[in-house]
């Protein structure tokens, strides 16, 4: 079906299972309501080259497109657009359309009440629907394009993974890897996988479903790069370094 439009003009997104309640556990899909206060922007951005986007477009004409999936309440994302283009120097900055997506309609409202850039743009989907792939593409489709020039992936894998299972995990990554021309990943390291599971069982609730049995585990920064890299086709093009959590940036080319 054709994507109703909103009273913004936006294209409106399907709505999304997600869903939290005041205790972290019940973020079952890493949609926490205060998660920039535990790691806060700075601490990726910082790693970052200034004006990054007009090294890896140094002739862009058109305006580049950016996808920023599991963007949360969107601090991250504001930070993000604003570390990389290099704002302050305005004149020689590429233009960016970016579409942020999270699963969590009440972390979309609040972004998009908070984002200070017209260019910067929300939508509540979930990036495993197929509804979700319609809007993308039906997104895409109004710049006249199939790909984004650049995807953000900030420490989303390990909760596909989790819902979603190896498979599932697969699927994202080679999504992400056929829509975005570069890829910029964070990918959360096993013992983060522990304690998202601790916090439930603590919760009283039930494990994750697909935890005590994902093949694909231990070092995820290198099991991320393997399937990017061997199974998608993608070039690791550099590791921009860890953050002070332990989570490395690391950016791909397809």
């Amino acid at each position: 079906s054709r994507p109703a439009r909103g009273s913004t003009g936006e294209m409106a997104a399907p709505m999304s299972r997600g869903s939290r309640g005041s205790e972290p556990g019940a973020a079952p899909y890493g949609n926490f309501p205060n998660y920039s206060q535990f790691h806060p922007p700075e601490g990726r951005v910082s790693l970052l080259p200034q004006g990054l986007l007009r090294s890896l477009f140094p002739a862009a004409t058109r305006p580049l497109l950016g996808l920023d999936v599991g963007c949360n309440s969107g601090e991250l994302s504001v930070a993000l657009y604003q570390h990389l283009l290099g704002l302050q120097d305005s004149d020689s900055s590429p233009e960016l359309k970016l579409l942020c997506c999270d699963i969590d309609p009440e972390l979309i409202r609040r972004a998009q009440q908070s984002s200070p850039f017209p260019s910067i743009s929300f939508a509540s989907l979930d990036i495993m629907d197929s509804g979700a792939r319609e809007f993308l593409s039906s997104f895409l489709q109004r710049f006249g394009r199939s790909s984004f020039d650049i995807g953000f992936c900030m420490s989303v894998t390990m909760w596909i993974h989790l819902n979603h299972g190896d498979g599932g995990l697969l699927e994202f990554l080679a999504l992400l890897a056929s829509l975005c021309t570069f890829l910029l990943v964070e990918p959360q390291p096993w013992r983060c996988y522990r304690a998202a599971a601790r916090r439930l069982r603590r919760l009283g609730r039930r494990d994750f479903e697909h935890f005590r049995s994902l093949r694909i585990n231990g070092d995820m920064a290198q099991s991320v790069t393997r399937i990017l890299t061997q199974d998608c086709a993608m070039e690791l093009v550099c590791s921009f370094g860890s953050t002070s959590w332990d989570r490395s940036l690391l950016l791909f080319k397809s």
